[in-house]
């Protein structure tokens, strides 16, 4: 069984009634040994398209990170709006290049065996798109597979997009060690006049923008002055990256954003193309911005196997906890039945969390709760296949990436 977005029945946001959404996802895996993860088709296919209009008619790149569902992908990548890849590993993108051609590598790799893979494939090596901000990057890429003995190999520039703020610092993720213009250029210059690659991307990603939410409580109004000021620094700064880059060589591209930036990112001339993969899945992190309040596509469920007090309720599992900075803010958060809450001393545990609240108190042995996690992608670690619930039915079962046996990081 596959899914096809482009066929699946539009909604009126079923999401917002949680009692018959929630009960539709219940009743359709009913019959699936927990803990179970489910996505629903319709709120899936709201996601895509909500972001192809934030998009603005600028290509979006799917970041795989954020999936780790090859159908998923698929079905995404057949929509209008959608081209190529970010892939999160090297040997990631060695296998999606047996059915894609368009795939940028996201983060640099030190993958020997991999670099030797692609370096042994001219096919891949026509398809995938290393990411570098080092010479050293390059140095090992020499090192495995010499220059005469291999295909030219694509790479793109990582180029740092946090902001340096006078009187307060570095602000956003620390990433690429190129920030201004004239660094970026020099690696270029080195990168162009070396046998065996070829320069042909550029990619700035702004996570103090796209990964920080503007909508969470205290201290919002600061987040939306720190990033209205870091995204005029980085329009001006970005210009002039590429217009350096283009007198070095002929970009195919100028990758960009986000799922939290869409907008911002593709008004940006320099930007030919965003990336977008957390908006999807949709992830309880992406419910504090102001701009979107994306469909919760994905979730899990999870059984109750014990009552220790008729205001408890403790299911199997649960630890599933996003990368990150230890918050509770990466924690699952318990969305059905409503009020739920997690036991502060012991929170998501590994083999299993008890809940407090009145909710509990109606909860017997043998029901479900339903989890979102905080991130998109990384729940598919933690089992080997969604079930995709359309018309409160499962019409379709895709294997996770875990589920074809791969394990990539």
């Amino acid at each position: 069984m596959s899914l096809d977005l482009l066929s699946t029945s539009p909604a009126a946001k079923p999401w917002s009634r949680p009692a018959a959404y929630w009960g539709e996802m219940t009743g359709a895996v009913a019959d699936v040994s927990g803990p179970v993860a489910a996505v629903h088709a319709g709120a899936l296919r709201y996601n895509a398209l909500d972001l192809v209009v934030r998009a603005g008619g600028v290509p979006i790149r799917v970041a795989t990170k954020s999936v780790r569902v090859r159908e998923v992908l698929d079905a995404v990548l057949a929509l209008p709006g959608y081209r190529g890849i970010l892939a999160y590993t090297l040997p990631e993108a060695l296998w999606l290049a047996d059915t894609h051609d368009d795939i940028v590598l996201g983060y640099p790799t030190a993958d020997r065996a991999a670099i030797a893979a692609l370096a042994a494939d001219e096919r891949a090596a026509a398809r995938v798109t290393l990411m570098v901000d080092d010479l050293a990057q390059l140095d090992l890429v020499d090192a495995v597979a010499a220059p005469g003995a291999r295909p030219e190999l694509r790479v793109a520039i990582d180029a740092d997009a946090s902001w340096r703020a006078s009187g307060v610092g570095h602000i956003g993720v620390l990433r690429s060690p190129v920030h201004e213009a004239s660094e970026v250029a020099a690696l270029a210059r080195s990168i162009a006049a070396r046998p065996g690659f070829r320069l042909v991307g550029l990619m700035m990603y702004e996570a103090q923008i796209a990964g920080q939410g503007d909508a969470t409580g205290a201290g919002d109004a600061v987040i939306r002055w720190m990033q209205r000021r870091s995204a005029a620094e980085l329009l001006d700064r970005r210009a002039s990256i590429v217009a350096g880059l283009r007198d070095i060589a002929p970009l195919e591209f100028v990758n960009g954003g986000g799922t939290g930036s869409l907008e911002r990112t593709a008004s940006d001339q320099s930007v030919t193309e965003v990336t977008a993969g957390s908006g999807l899945l949709a992830g309880h992190l992406f419910d504090g911005y102001r701009a979107f309040h994306p469909a919760p596509a994905a979730a899990f469920a999870l059984d109750v196997v014990r009552k220790p007090a008729p205001d408890v309720a403790t299911v199997l599992g649960g630890g599933w906890i996003a990368s990150g900075p230890a918050l509770a803010s990466r924690q699952p958060r318990a969305v059905w039945p409503e009020g739920l809450r997690m036991a502060p001393r012991e929170g998501a545990g590994e083999v299993q969390t008890p809940l407090r609240g009145d909710a509990a108190r109606d909860l017997r042995v043998g029901d479900r709760v339903w989890f979102r996690h905080a991130k998109s992608g990384e729940p598919a670690e933690h089992v080997d296949r969604y079930h995709v619930v359309d018309g409160g039915a499962v019409v379709a079962d895709l294997p996770t990436y875990r589920g074809e046996g791969k394990v990539f990081l």
